[in-house]
């Protein structure tokens, strides 16, 4: 084998070797590449979170002055509460024609009142006509001040014209409107040598339509004394029941049909038998409820 030949031959297994040497290391660095590398996520989180944006230079804003203040809250005007005005209503609730045993009656139950929300002036009268002349009449000017919701209590004084020799009497008593809106009035009276009279109402408006409405009334009267005079015993003197179906042709104007019953009782039924009157009495009667 000459020279040349075995330096060939050596040089071919040098270089084999290197190749498997480059071979392998190249294998072991991708392997090591290849292994994951784990996250290390606090410190992404606080550098996310500290990470500062970038500054965006925006227009000069001027401090707010008292003059914007003023241009942005001006002082408004309220619109006017009509709480104080004097008002006032005249109330014809009853206003009836019957035909009595004793002729054709004339009766009226009406009241007035000028005032504010919480005190009023109250006007109060009733009376009946028979044939032309007045059998009863009488009329109270009382002071109302309102203590609650729908209530109020009522002062001054009544004075009787009819029937017998004219008498005042002082007033006192609570009137207004009880739950499920009956409309009651109690009145209390202290009259002349000590005598004392009470008088009870009750009503209740029932709406059939918005305009055709009925309206029962009870009404009582007691007496403290007896009174010759004037027909009037002792405890419960009168009851009254009252049926009347009106029908609104306005608000303010309303015709109406109806009944009355009237029934004296104790002294008073004695006092009506000694004079040849009826004890009980039953009235038809039409009428007109009138208010402005």
């Amino acid at each position: 084998m000459s020279a040349l030949s075995l330096a060939v031959i050596v040089m071919l297994a040098l270089g084999g070797a290197s190749f498997r040497v480059s071979a392998q290391s190249h294998d072991h660095a991708t392997h090591s590449q290849a292994k994951p590398i784990p996250a290390n996520h606090s410190q992404a989180d606080h550098a996310e979170h500290t990470r500062v944006p970038h500054a965006h230079p925006g227009p000069d804003i001027p401090p707010v002055t008292d003059a914007d203040r003023v241009a942005a809250f001006p002082d408004v005007q309220g619109h006017a509460a009509h709480d104080d005005v004097i008002q006032y209503l005249v109330l014809f609730d009853q206003l009836d024609w019957q035909d009595g045993d004793e002729g054709a009656v004339v009766s009226w139950d009406a009241k007035a009142w000028a005032g504010r929300d919480i005190d009023k002036l109250w006007l109060r009268t009733e009376g009946e006509r028979i044939d032309g002349a007045t059998e009863s009449l009488d009329v109270e000017a009382l002071w109302g001040h309102a203590f609650a919701r729908w209530w109020e209590f009522v002062a001054g004084a009544r004075h009787d014209f009819e029937p017998g020799s004219s008498q005042t009497w002082a007033t006192f008593g609570v009137q207004g409107v009880a739950p499920y809106k009956f409309e009651v009035q109690a009145t209390a009276y202290v009259g002349e040598s000590g005598r004392t009279a009470v008088q009870l109402e009750a009503e209740y408006e029932l709406l059939l339509t918005n305009r055709l409405i009925l309206q029962p009334l009870v009404e009582l009267r007691l007496h403290g004394e007896d009174d010759p005079e004037r027909g009037i015993g002792s405890g419960l003197s009168t009851t009254e029941l009252g049926l009347r179906l009106r029908y609104e042709i306005r608000r303010e104007l309303a015709p109406y049909v109806g009944v009355t019953w009237e029934r004296k009782s104790g002294d008073t039924a004695d006092f009506a038998r000694l004079d040849g009157e009826a004890v009980e009495d039953t009235r038809w009667l039409v009428g007109l409820r009138i208010w402005f």
